[in-house]
């Protein structure tokens, strides 16, 4: 006696092809969803003041500590 491999129902191909189909639009919905949040944060941040730079002066960069390494070389 032979092993026949019988097709599944049409029935059940529809359904799996409905599946996949919902799976990937709950996917697409989420990533939509993630990319307008990121857009609301990156307008949110551009219209909040932003610090201001502070420039270094030759008297701050004297007064700071030499790098650990620094000490070894000589």
């Amino acid at each position: 006696m032979t092993n026949r491999v019988t097709p599944p129902p049409q029935d059940f191909q529809k359904m799996c092809k409905q599946a996949e189909r919902d799976q990937e639009a709950r996917k697409l919905a989420l990533l939509i969803d993630r990319v307008k949040r990121q857009i609301a944060e990156r307008d949110n941040a551009a219209a909040s003041p932003k610090r201001p730079v502070i420039a270094i002066n030759n008297d701050a960069a004297s007064s700071r500590l030499p790098s650990r390494s620094a000490l070894f070389e000589r």
